[in-house]
C-alpha cells in the first residue's frame, strides 16, 4: 500500500504549494484521498498551507514521544507528519504528503514504493519567486538556487513549472490517473 503515498518534493520556489493546493482543488472530495497535515515549527499566516503551528519545545517533545511517522529539519524549521495523518493508508486511501527531498531517502526506506512527484522550476524562475517573495536577501536566494541544483537526482515524476500553474497542476493529475488503483 506504500505506493498510494504520494510524496511531494522541490525547492523553495518551485511552487509545490501552489501545484498542490491546484490539484487538491481539482480532484473530487472522497474519502479514498487524504491530505496530510503537516506540524511545522512556523507560525500560522494567511495564504500559508494549514498547518498545525507549535514551538520548537512542542515539537521536540512530540519526536520524543514518537508522534512523528515522518520528521526532518529544512530552513531553520522542523516538520513532521503524525502517524493519525497517515493512518488512512492502512484502509486504502491515498495520502498525500507535503515533503522534502532531503528526507527523501529515509522517506523511502519506511515507505518502499511508495509515489514521488518533484516539482522544480528553472533557475531563473526559482531566483524571481524568491526574490519576490522578500524573506532571504539575494545572497541568501542565490545559495538556495545553489544547493538545489546540487542535490541528486529523485527518481520521481518529474513536473517543470515554469509556465502556467494549470499546466503544471493538469500534468499532476495526468500522472495520477496513470498509476494502478487510482480512484476514478
Amino acid at each position: 500500500m506504500s505506493r498510494r503515498l504520494v510524496y511531494v518534493v522541490g525547492p523553495s520556489g518551485a511552487g509545490k504549494d501552489s501545484v498542490l493546493g491546484w490539484v487538491r482543488h481539482h480532484l473530487r472530495s472522497t474519502p479514498s484521498i487524504h491530505w496530510a497535515r503537516r506540524s511545522i515549527t512556523r507560525t500560522a499566516r494567511p495564504g500559508d498551507e494549514a498547518h498545525e503551528a507549535m514551538d520548537e519545545g512542542q515539537f521536540h517533545a512530540l519526536r520524543e514521544r514518537g508522534a512523528f511517522a515522518l520528521n526532518w529539519q529544512a530552513n531553520g524549521l522542523h516538520y513532521g507528519v503524525r502517524h493519525s495523518e497517515l493512518g488512512p493508508l492502512d484502509h486504502g486511501a491515498w495520502v498525500f504528503v507535503n515533503g522534502s527531498r532531503g528526507h527523501l531517502d529515509a522517506t523511502r526506506s519506511r515507505f518502499p514504493g511508495l509515489t514521488v512527484v518533484h516539482v522544480s522550476a528553472s533557475p531563473d524562475t526559482l531566483r524571481q519567486r524568491l526574490l519576490a517573495r522578500a524573506r532571504e536577501t539575494l545572497a541568501e536566494v542565490e545559495a538556495r538556487i545553489q544547493r538545489t541544483q546540487s542535490l541528486p537526482p529523485t527518481q520521481a515524476f518529474e513536473i517543470l513549472n515554469d509556465g502556467t500553474l494549470d499546466d503544471a497542476g493538469r500534468r499532476f493529475v495526468d500522472h495520477l490517473q496513470t498509476l494502478p488503483g487510482w480512484p476514478a
